[in-house]
């Protein structure tokens, strides 16, 4: 039987190794899909192990399968990602990211290092445990189409198909030493809106003269708003926000398009499809009444993330025996998107949060920002949970 403490002693152990993992990782950051240096590296290490793996999965994808003392039919899996952000990390510290314009901005140095770190672990206690492991390491999550979707179409979860998929998840807003579960709806589905205003540009001292798309489009943009105040069920959290306006014109020129980009989020699939044409219509109607002309695309994008009631329960209550009580938090609603998402889609999955966050040492920023970081004590936890969680689910 293997206790907690006999992991967190392993995890203990090996946690220079794990930190000096995450910092190589942290110093050559790669973008969505082309994680090729990455997936060398996670390649070497698993080699290293002695762990079997399958490479060029989704492109940079990786698979390792680690086979206990016999197989009872049971098969966990567990992922992290690779990919980086385009953010100019302003951070400081020794390990700071040597790509320009590249940086871990949210953390998937920490759960490639803790999924090797887990496999150290699982590799090293393999003739006392049954069952199998499988350690997906997973290109792309930050861009559509999401990697998730690529590895399960290239069958990352086939020979031997998992009863359950196990990820994680820096989080700062916890702090290190703690994780955080939620059963049921956990994250919001991801769309991509880019839309196009067509008018008819000319001088500004002369908007009778012209189509202005510019005054179209701050109509459009919050008209738009009311697809989530007014439309949507009270009971279906929505976000819809636009992050890219681009007027190319000047004080005294009005152009003659404007360019728009977002994003529209929600919990519920139907009525992320209705949604969807619900902001079709508006938006066409809209331009058209103002004289322009629209040319609107939606890249659906990641769905909901679900995370299997019985799993995350089991989950929690095995990450309690872990970590204690008081170290194991719930969690609400996130509306970020995770291509996790595809997973839960095809089997039980549970996704929760790594605490990262110290204060005292001013580790406080949140992902997708240049000052990002992690508390790297939460690295011991990132790969012995894990390993933990695995163990007891194969039982």
């Amino acid at each position: 039987m293997i206790n907690p403490e006999l992991i967190k002693k392993i995890a203990t152990q090996n946690y220079n190794e794990v930190v000096s993992i995450r910092r190589h990782l942290h110093m050559n950051p790669e973008l969505s899909f082309q994680e090729f240096e990455t997936a060398k590296f996670v390649a070497t290490k698993l080699k290293e192990m002695g762990v079997s793996f399958q490479d060029n999965i989704a492109g940079t994808g990786l698979v390792g399968i680690i086979k206990g003392k016999k197989d009872n039919g049971k098969v966990v899996a567990l992922r992290a990602d690779m990919d980086a952000l385009p953010i100019q990390e302003e951070n400081s510290n020794d390990y700071k990211s040597k790509n320009n314009g590249v940086m871990h901005a949210c953390g998937h140095d920490a759960h490639t290092a803790s999924l090797l770190g887990a496999a150290s672990i699982l590799n090293e206690l393999k003739e006392n445990f049954d069952g199998s492991i499988k350690l997906i390491f997973q290109p792309g999550e930050e861009k559509l189409p999401g990697g998730a979707s690529l590895m399960i179409k290239e069958g990352a979860l086939e020979n031997p198909r998992p009863l359950s998929v196990i990820g994680q998840h820096v989080m700062p807003l916890i702090s290190s030493g703690k994780v955080g579960f939620r059963s049921g709806i956990y994250m919001a589905s991801t769309d991509e809106l880019y839309l196009k205003v067509k008018g008819k540009g000319g001088h500004g001292a002369m908007p009778h003269l012209n189509i202005d798309p510019v005054l179209i489009t701050s109509h459009l943009i919050v008209a738009m708003q009311q697809i989530v105040s007014r439309v949507t069920n009270p009971t279906m959290p929505s976000v819809l926000s636009f992050g890219k306006v681009i007027a190319n014109g000047a004080t005294n020129v009005i152009p003659n398009e404007v360019y728009i980009e977002g994003t529209f989020r929600t919990l519920n699939e139907q009525w992320r499809t209705e949604a969807h044409q619900h902001m079709l219509d508006l938006a066409h109607q809209l331009v058209q009444s103002m004289g322009g002309q629209l040319e609107f695309e939606i890249r659906k994008g990641y769905p909901a993330l679900i995370n299997d009631e019985e799993l995350t329960a089991k989950a929690k209550n095995n990450a309690i025996d872990y970590l204690g009580s008081e170290n194991v938090l719930d969690l609400d609603i996130w509306m970020a998107a995770e291509d996790f998402s595809f997973y839960s889609q095809v089997a039980p999955a549970c996704f929760y949060r790594l605490g990262t966050r110290n204060e005292s040492k001013g580790i406080i920023s949140s992902v997708h920002t240049p000052t990002f970081d992690i508390e790297e004590d939460s690295l011991k936890i990132g790969a012995g949970l894990m390993a933990y969680l695995a163990i007891k689910e194969l039982q």
